[in-house]
C-alpha cells in the first residue's frame, strides 16, 4: 500500500492496522537504531523484521526481493532485526514497497514474519575494521575423516548406567562425560588427587599420537570432557582456570559447526567459525587472556560466500546469512597442571593473584562500580541477541501461569521481552500497565513535553505556574461566592412570588389570570404595566381582570 495515496480513499480496518505497524516500525528504527526514513521513493529500502537478528536469512529474504526487480545489494547487519536492500532503479524499489509491505514470509526457524518496508536515502552500515584471530589461536579444518567422525560419535555411550563415574549428573542443558579427571563446573577446576578410573578411552591413543607428530599439539592430554549440545544451547564466556591446566586447550567439533565468540578484556569480540570435524587449539594469549563462549541460539550468523569454512566471521554485511545449528558434540582435551601457573598475565591468573577475603562494598561508589561491572556490562554484552535467544517461554512458567485463577495479578519482573504476557489472557499483568506508562512517557519525550531546561528558566516557569494557580483559585472562589449570592437572591424572589400568589388566589375564586397585552404607548413605562394600576402591583408581571 502506497502511503502517498492514503488520503484518496477510505482505509479498511486491515489497512489501518498495517499502517499503524509500519509507522511504529519507522519510529522504532529511528529511535533505537538511528535509521531515518524518507516519505518519497528512492533506490534503497529498509526492511523491518527482515534481519538476521530475528531469524530471517539471506536465502529466505533475497528471493522475495528479487521478484520485484534487480537487487543491487542486500545488507544484513549482524544481530539486527532489519536489513537494507538497494535496487537498480527507484521504480523497482517502489514496486517492492507496494508488493512486499505487509507480506508474510517464513524465517529460517519456520516462524512466520511480516515485513514492513520504508524508503531511505542511502543503505549503509558502519563496518568494523579488519580483525585477526586472537594470538595463539588456531583452527585446523578436516582434522579427521567422516568415517572417523562416525566412529568417535558412536564410541560415546550416553545410555550407560547412571552410576558410571564418567557421567556428569549436574548439568541439565547438555549431556556431559569426563575422562581422566572430573571437571567441576562450580569452580572450573579438577581434583588432582582423585583421577577417574580408566583414564582416556583407548580409541583416542592413535589420534592423539598423530596430532603430536604433526605438531598440532605439544602435550599429550590426560583429561577429556565430552559435551553434547542441542540447537539453542551454549556455554557462558569463560577462561579455563590457569592453575588447573597447562597452556594448551584443544577442542574437536563433531556433528555440526558452531560459531564461538572470543572476547578481549578491552571489549573487542571476534566471532570464529568452528567447522564440523575441525580442531580448535588455544595457546598463549588466546588461552590465558581471552574469554571464549557460545551464545545460546538456534542459528549462527555466517558468511554466505564461505559456506562453513573456518576462521573469523567478518563484518561484511553484504555477505552475511544464517546457518541453522545441529547437534554438536565437542571433545575438549586438557593437560592437568601439577605446578602453579607463571604465565605473562598475572592480573587474570589465579596462581599469581593475591588472595583476599570476600567483603562487602565499602562505599556507595564501590557498590555502583560493582553493579556497573557485573550487571550493566553483562546486559550491554547480551543486548544484541537478548530477545532473539530468549523467545521461548519456559514450560514450568507456562504451566504455572495457566494454573492461576481468572483475575490473578502477576508481576512479570525481569523477563525482558514480555514473552509470558500472552500465555493466560485472564490474568491482569502489572507489566502491561507499566509498559503502557513507559510508552506514554516516550511519546511525551518525542513531542518535547519533557524537555530539560536551564535551572533559572525552569524556576521562572514554575513561578509563573504557581502564580497562575493562585489567580485561578481566587477567580474560582469569587465565582463561587457570586453563584451562591445569585442563588440566594433567586430563592428569596421565588419565596416572595409564592406568597403573592397565595394572597391573590384567596381574594376571588372566579378571577381568571391572563397575560397583559403590551402597551403601544410611548414612554418609559413597562410594557406589561396596565394603565392606572397602582404601584403595589408594579412588580407583578400579570394583571387581574374580572370576568364580565
Amino acid at each position: 500500500m502506497d502511503s502517498n495515496h492514503h488520503s484518496n480513499y477510505k482505509l479498511t480496518k486491515t489497512e489501518k492496522k498495517f499502517l499503524r505497524k509500519q509507522i511504529k516500525a519507522r519510529h522504532t528504527l529511528l529511535r533505537h537504531e538511528g535509521v531515518e526514513t524518507v516519505p518519497y521513493a528512492t533506490q534503497s529500502l529498509v526492511v523491518a523484521n527482515g534481519g538476521l537478528g530475528n531469524g530471517v536469512g539471506r536465502s529466505q529474504l533475497l528471493p522475495a526481493l528479487e521478484k520485484c526487480g534487480l537487487v543491487d545489494g542486500l545488507l544484513m547487519p549482524p544481530n539486527k532485526p532489519y536489513s537494507f536492500v538497494r535496487y537498480k532503479t527507484a521504480e523497482e524499489a517502489r514496486k517492492a514497497y507496494v508488493t512486499l509491505n505487509g507480506k508474510e514470509i517464513v524465517g529460517d526457524l519456520g516462524q512466520k514474519i511480516i515485513l514492513y518496508l520504508n524508503f531511505v536515502e542511502k543503505a549503509q552500515w558502519k563496518e568494523l575494521g579488519l580483525q585477526a584471530l586472537p594470538p595463539g589461536l588456531m583452527v585446523v579444518e578436516e582434522i579427521i575423516s567422516s568415517e572417523d567422525e562416525k566412529m568417535l560419535l558412536e564410541s560415546v555411550n550416553w545410555t550407560e548406567d547412571i552410576d558410571d563415574q564418567n557421567v556428569q549428573k549436574s548439568l541439565k542443558h547438555r549431556r556431559v562425560k569426563h575422562f581422566g579427571y572430573e571437571f567441576h563446573y562450580e569452580n572450573n577446576n579438577v581434583d588432582k588427587d582423585k583421577p577417574l578410573p580408566g583414564g582416556l578411552p583407548d580409541i583416542w591413543d592413535s589420534i592423539l599420537e598423530k596430532w603430536l607428530k604433526e605438531g598440532f599439539i605439544k602435550h599429550k592430554p590426560d583429561q577429556l570432557t565430552v559435551n553434547q549440545y542441542e540447537p539453542g544451547h551454549g556455554i557462558p564466556a569463560h577462561i579455563d582456570t590457569h592453575s588447573a591446566f597447562e597452556d594448551e586447550i584443544v577442542s574437536l567439533s563433531l556433528g555440526s559447526e558452531i560459531v564461538m565468540d572470543f572476547k578481549h578484556p578491552d571489549g573487542v569480540t571476534v566471532p570464529v567459525m568452528l567447522p564440523r570435524r575441525s580442531l580448535l587449539v588455544m595457546t598463549r594469549e588466546s588461552r590465558y587472556l581471552w574469554t571464549h563462549g557460545i551464545t545460546p541460539r538456534k542459528f549462527d550468523t555466517v558468511q554466505a560466500s564461505k559456506g562453513h569454512k573456518g576462521g573469523i566471521i567478518t563484518s561484511d554485511v553484504g555477505d552475511l546469512t544464517l546457518s541453522k545449528r545441529g547437534i554438536r558434540t565437542s571433545f575438549t582435551f586438557r593437560k592437568v597442571r601439577q605446578t602453579p601457573c607463571n604465565c605473562s598475565y598475572p592480573l587474570v591468573c589465579d596462581s599469581q593473584a593475591k588472595q583476599t577475603s570476600p567483603s562487602l562494598p565499602g562505599s556507595a561508589r564501590e557498590a555502583w562500580q560493582l553493579e556497573r561491572e557485573h550487571v550493566h556490562r553483562v546486559y550491554e554484552e547480551i543486548a544484541g541477541h537478548f530477545s532473539s535467544t530468549r523467545h521461548t517461554p519456559w514450560p514450568r512458567v507456562v504451566d504455572f501461569l495457566k494454573a492461576l485463577p481468572s483475575g490473578s495479578l502477576v508481576a512479570d519482573v525481569g523477563c525482558g521481552n514480555g514473552k509470558y504476557l500472552g500465555i493466560n489472557q485472564d490474568l491482569y499483568m502489572a507489566k502491561a500497565n507499566f509498559e503502557k506508562e513507559e510508552r506514554r512517557k516516550e511519546l511525551k519525550r518525542l513531542r518535547g513535553e519533557d524537555t530539560w531546561m536551564l535551572p533559572d528558566v525552569n524556576e521562572r516557569i514554575e513561578q509563573f505556574s504557581q502564580e497562575h494557580s493562585v489567580k485561578k483559585k481566587k477567580k474560582k472562589d469569587k465565582h463561587s461566592k457570586k453563584v451562591k449570592k445569585e442563588k440566594k437572591k433567586k430563592n428569596k424572589k421565588q419565596k416572595y412570588e409564592k406568597s403573592n400568589e397565595s394572597t391573590d388566589s384567596s381574594s376571588s375564586s372566579e378571577d381568571a389570570w391572563v397575560e397583559a397585552v403590551p402597551s403601544q404607548t410611548s414612554g418609559r413605562e413597562k410594557a406589561w404595566k396596565a394603565k392606572g394600576e397602582n404601584s403595589e402591583r408594579e412588580d407583578n408581571p400579570f394583571i387581574q381582570v374580572s370576568q364580565l
